[in-house]
């Protein structure tokens, strides 16, 4: 069984922890699966960053490297990352080939309102007010995907219709079989 990374970037508040979970759902009854979340990752592995350009590349970095050992061993790891520098994900990308392991990208594109409309913690208000510093796609840069395999409009579809996207995509890549018609299956 091939291990591949599938990279799910967006904005806070986007759905990338959501549709990874959702994801992971749908697909561990036929192949391994594990989540690497972004702020997870960030709490155990690397407390000792804060948001500069060079702590968020280190993160995303981290985060890249424990998937491509995952990947290695056959694993479908899923990273759900902000990782809002094309550069970097371009070189999480560039060594998982060099190991062998297939790259899939997936864009959580959202309107910035909606965002702004679902964030229970009240962080993008007070990042446009200036109050908090570093904030990807306000204060500091998101990199949008140029050509990413995968685009979701998580602010126009629901998380189990985004979720099936990202699976029937996978399917037709070539990541998983047919789920719905080969329940036995795997890779």
């Amino acid at each position: 069984m091939d291990g591949t990374i599938l990279w799910l970037t967006g904005l806070s508040g986007s759905g990338k922890t959501t549709l990874a979970t959702a994801v992971a759902t749908r697909l561990r009854p036929w192949r391994p699966v594990e989540i690497l979340d972004g702020d997870e990752i960030r709490k155990q592995l690397s407390p000792d960053l804060g948001f500069t350009r060079e702590d968020r590349e280190l993160n995303v970095w981290r985060i890249g490297f424990v998937a491509r050992l995952l990947a290695r061993h056959g694993v479908l790891a899923i990273a759900a990352a902000i990782s809002p520098y094309a550069s970097s994900r371009n070189e999480i990308r560039r060594l998982a080939v060099n190991d062998g392991v297939r790259f899939v990208e997936v864009f959580l594109d959202a309107e910035l309102q909606c965002l702004v409309d679902r964030d229970v913690k009240g962080l993008y208000q007070r990042a446009l007010a200036g109050e908090l510093a570093n904030f990807s796609g306000i204060s500091d840069p998101y990199e949008a995907p140029t050509h990413p395999e995968i685009v979701v409009r998580t602010d126009r579809e629901s998380p189990d219709v985004s979720a099936q996207k990202i699976v029937d995509a996978l399917v037709a890549l070539g990541v998983v079989r047919n789920t719905t018609t080969d329940q036995t299956s795997s890779v």
